[in-house]
């Protein structure tokens, strides 16, 4: 049997009890992440007020973090291809937990960003390779479903994070936030070591060591037939580097439009979730108050994402991350005029977080459509890693205008603007490939 007609097989197969488990610990894992990359903004108002920062150094602590993922994503994501998505994870998790633990300890604003970097580095690492395993994981029927999940984890990680930190903040402080989330972050690992398995492309197409055992043990688990032996190789030549299968030929282009396209998104998308806390209470609202806009954005990005996955059945995929670029584009300038009016400002902060989710479940369910399993990790990596560049600068140049006291309405426009550019970037990107060219076990609607 060849590779690509095993791998179809197990697409199109039933989703067993052990898929599901691998699907439920990725969605756990990016709702750790987003408590973990959100804690600074939950905290942001009290940290200011402890230490005395200004808007341009706040963003540089918020943007520290950032600056890891995208760090991460680029330099350490690309190693799954190599070693293995499963293996990369586990290394990664402590590196987070540790990361978190250790800030709550620390003692100035340098310290706390070191300490951001790291965490963010670890985080980073891990994304491609959970994004890659739940669309592994999930048969094509419910792929769609998996992914939205997965991607819904963040907002729903944020959301009870931002919760519990409200009341953490109130008996220990700051400090006591990143506390919790290394903590939980920590109860997480054993959880992955005894049931996230490793990607079933990987070892089909990379064949590590003892692949045909660790094949079967998999195999087994989802109750399906062990194999004598590996599925044959589709053609004799040696594989490209990953590197330079997606900068060669036709996914050049594809793989610049892309990447534009998340740095510009990220960009819009990290403002809003990281200012918006700060920003409220700068407006002359409470730090509670600030909190529950970051919190309402994060239920908004629940629905978003899962709004994302239905509709995407009957639309393409890049048409609808089209329109949901235009629509959360008007709602984040319009997000900004209504700043001070808390009560209009409720409903504004769940639609706008579902409109900001929403983009980002589009952009991980388009990425991996048009790269091979080979290069998959690396082709995410460096997408997700882009993107984060983005998001580094975003809370930076928030700050600085802040300092130079540009109004909220004025910050959220600009803001904006990204993501209309983005529209045409996702045009740009083309029509995706034909079928056979398409990642086994990846299903979109045609565009």
């Amino acid at each position: 049997m060849k590779e690509s007609a095993f791998l179809n097989d197990v697409a199109n197969g039933p989703m067993s009890a052990f898929q599901i488990r691998a699907v439920a610990l990725c969605v756990l894992m990016n709702m750790l992440d987003g408590f973990d990359v959100l804690a600074l903004a939950f905290v942001g108002p009290h940290l200011s007020a402890d230490w005395h920062l200004s808007g341009k150094e706040l963003g540089y602590l918020l943007s520290a973090g950032l600056f890891g993922m995208g760090a991460g994503s680029i330099l350490i994501a690309p190693a799954a291809d190599k070693y293995g998505r499963r293996t990369l994870i586990l290394l990664c998790l402590p590196t987070i937990a540790l990361g978190m633990l250790l800030s709550a300890y620390a003692q100035n604003p340098t310290q706390l960003l070191v300490l951001r970097a790291i965490t963010g580095l670890g985080i980073g690492g891990i994304l491609a390779s959970m994004n890659v395993i739940t669309s592994e994981y999930a048969t094509s029927k419910w792929r769609s479903t998996a992914i939205s999940l997965q991607v819904a984890g963040y907002p729903i990680g944020a959301t009870l994070g931002g919760l519990l930190a409200s009341e953490v903040l109130k008996h220990f402080g700051w400090r006591g936030v990143f506390v919790l989330g290394g903590a939980a972050t920590a109860v997480l690992i054993p959880l992955v070591m005894r049931g996230l398995p490793e990607s079933i492309d990987f070892l089909v197409t990379k064949r590590p060591k003892n692949a045909l055992m660790k094949l079967n043990k998999v195999l087994e688990r989802m109750k399906r037939a062990t194999l004598p032996q590996l599925p044959m190789p589709e053609t004799g030549e040696v594989p490209k580097s990953p590197w330079v299968t997606i900068v060669s030929g036709s996914y050049l282009w594809r793989t610049i439009a892309l990447c534009t396209t998340w740095l510009l998104v990220m960009f819009s998308i990290y403002f809003v979730l990281s200012w918006t806390p700060k920003l409220i209470v700068a407006g002359g609202a409470t730090p509670h108050d600030g909190l529950r806009a970051g919190i309402l954005l994060n239920v908004g990005g629940i629905f978003g994402g899962a709004l994302f996955g239905l509709i995407a059945l009957r639309l393409g995929t890049r048409l609808l991350v089209s329109v949901y670029f235009v629509v959360t584009a008007l709602l984040f300038s319009y997000l900004g005029m209504q700043l001070s009016a808390l009560g209009t400002g409720t409903v504004l902060f769940i639609v706008a977080g579902a409109g900001a989710f929403g983009c980002m479940t589009g952009m991980y369910a388009l990425t991996p459509t048009v790269y091979p399993a080979d290069c998959r990790g690396t082709a995410m990596g460096l997408a997700i890693g882009i993107g984060r560049v983005g998001a580094v600068i975003a809370p930076i140049a928030a700050g600085a205008l802040v300092d130079k006291a540009w109004s909220p309405s004025a910050i959220y426009g600009l803001f904006a603007v990204p993501l209309l550019i983005a529209v045409f970037a996702v045009i740009a990107a083309g029509q995706r490939k034909s079928a056979a060219s398409v990642p086994v076990g990846i299903v979109v609607k045609p565009e």
